[in-house]
């Protein structure tokens, strides 16, 4: 069945920001693909060619700092992964990705990548610019893993969340995806005990409130000056 393209491109921004001349060439080359909760899309060191993008659920990329489990991102609605795949051929994955929920997802495969790339390169040049700042934010959550004491990071953890999946209400802010002590640990290098005493310090002193696995942040710039 055809790609609906009004259908993509509100779902991803990606394919939305791109020029409709270059996306009418784009588009019969995106594939759709489904996939349950737990089901790897790729492993760690597996060789990747092609990109996913996210329509609906969400994804977890992690990868192992010896036995620990350390959540990346948690990706949702819009965002996309793997896309180092497209740029350089033969280039391992860098992380696992796993269905954190029921997926349903877009992909564009690298060999029909390099045939639009060689008609128009405008498109991995949309690609580079947007890849920048993923890079960026890897590169702050590398020093923050690296750097911060376990509270910090999980306090900054909080805020960038609210930040990217935040749902504002007349309370503050609500983290709109459901977070497990276990997986919030997982985001920070950090063992769950220690997640939940910080969460409940955190709701002792007024900045949130922990509902149905959902977390609501009073003022999420007071939370920060908390570090």
């Amino acid at each position: 069945m055809p790609i609906n393209k009004e259908q993509l491109c509100s779902a991803i921004p990606f394919f939305g920001a791109i020029d409709p001349d270059l996306l009418d060439k784009v588009l019969p080359y995106v594939r759709e693909m489904v996939c349950k909760r737990g089901t790897i899309v790729f492993f760690e060191k597996d060789e990747g060619d092609t990109m996913y993008f996210i329509r609906s659920g969400s994804v977890d990329i992690y990868t192992f700092d010896g036995t620990k489990k350390v959540i990346l991102a948690t990706l949702r609605e819009g965002d996309y992964f793997g896309e180092m795949a497209l740029i350089r051929p033969g280039l391992v994955r860098s992380a696992t990705a796993e269905a954190a929920e029921t997926v349903k997802l877009y992909t564009l495969g690298r060999s029909d990548f390099e045939h639009l790339v060689a008609s128009d390169p405008r498109l991995v040049i949309h690609l580079l610019e947007d890849t920048m700042e993923r890079l960026r934010r890897a590169n702050r959550q590398i020093y923050e893993l690296t750097f911060l004491n376990v509270r910090t990071r999980i306090i900054k953890r909080l805020a960038r969340l609210a930040e990217e999946h935040g749902r504002r209400t007349d309370e503050g802010v609500l983290i709109d995806m459901k977070l497990t002590h276990q997986h919030l640990a997982d985001m920070v290098g950090a063992v769950r005990e220690t997640v939940t005493k910080v969460l409940l310090e955190l709701q002792e002193n007024n900045s949130i409130r922990v509902e149905n696995k959902k977390i609501l942040i009073f003022d999420p710039e007071q939370m920060m000056r908390l570090e």
